[in-house]
């Protein structure tokens, strides 16, 4: 019997590591008016010209509850349990869907352990709640074990992010608190993040232009890590790799014993924050928060 761990595709985990990891993820999908793709099977550069070039914000969609029950009674039925950990359920309805593909599974094997939980976060917030409980997996650590390591991860992640736009995340019906930036501000980059009790994006602050955004992340993730300390960073981008590297080699410089990697944003997520988009997650080695 062994521990599988399933997520989904806004996790953005590396396909390397995911092999490594033994990593299981369901896609979600995006839809344009003339074709619609699989997340995990669209070109992100083709995806996003055609964001820009038809001035199009294409719709996403969750699998169903019968879609996740296809991978779960597979691994229930060759007798291992499952640890899904799915993007938040104020975002999309992919955990409320495996929790119904859960319930009907108990019904058929009773004995089925299945572990679905919330991460209340998207992107390597969310891929690094997965990474931890699969390198638990890995170290041999059991069912408990795993399950408990998910969640003090998920009270050590933050998200921050400064998209180029406001427009994306308007046109999305995603913006939540963040609705008191609309409206025409000269160069005013908003400064967002996820609100971990909720699972929301809201509003943080407001800052001149992309570098004044960034400052004031940075800022945060220089206390963090004075009062929590810091075990890994990412930086996320939309479009937007030279300004990224450039993120990265700064923060390299401030923390050169934590590793620090990049990731590009994908179709689901990023059509809510739209091109220009930089974000940065990072995890703390004591725990932020206490939601459980």
């Amino acid at each position: 019997m062994a521990i599988r761990i399933i997520s989904d595709t806004t996790s953005y985990i590396d396909p390397i590591i995911q092999e490594e990891l033994n990593i299981q993820l369901v896609p979600l999908s995006v839809h344009f008016p003339d074709e619609s793709f699989q997340e995990d099977q669209v070109d992100y550069d083709y995806f996003y010209k055609k964001i820009i070039n038809e001035n199009i914000i294409p719709t996403s969609s969750q699998p169903s509850a019968g879609e996740l029950l296809v991978p779960f009674r597979e691994i229930i039925a060759a007798g291992d349990d499952i640890v899904a950990i799915f993007i938040s359920s104020a975002m999309s309805g992919t955990y409320i869907n495996a929790c119904s593909s859960k319930i009907e599974l108990l019904n058929e094997f009773p004995d089925a352990r299945i572990e679905i939980l919330d991460s209340r976060t998207n992107c390597m917030a969310l891929g690094e709640i997965v990474l931890e409980a699969a390198r638990m997996v890995k170290s041999g650590a059991s069912f408990e074990e795993v399950v408990s390591r998910a969640r003090q991860i998920r009270n050590r992640i933050e998200f921050f992010f400064t998209p180029k736009t406001l427009d994306y995340l308007k046109k999305g019906g995603r913006i939540g608190t963040a609705s008191a930036l609309l409206g025409s501000m000269l160069n005013i980059s908003p400064i967002l993040t996820v609100d971990m009790s909720k699972g929301m994006t809201h509003l943080l602050a407001k800052a001149r232009g992309t570098d004044g955004a960034l400052a004031k992340i940075y800022d945060i993730l220089a206390k963090d890590n004075e009062q929590y300390g810091l075990t890994v960073i990412y930086v996320h981008h939309i479009s937007a790799r030279e300004k990224a590297d450039e993120v990265r080699a700064l923060l390299k410089t401030k923390y050169p014993d934590i590793p620090i990697h990049l990731c590009n944003i994908g179709p689901v997520i990023g059509l809510h924050v739209g091109p220009g988009t930089i974000g940065i997650v990072y995890c703390t080695e004591k725990d932020k928060y206490d939601f459980d």
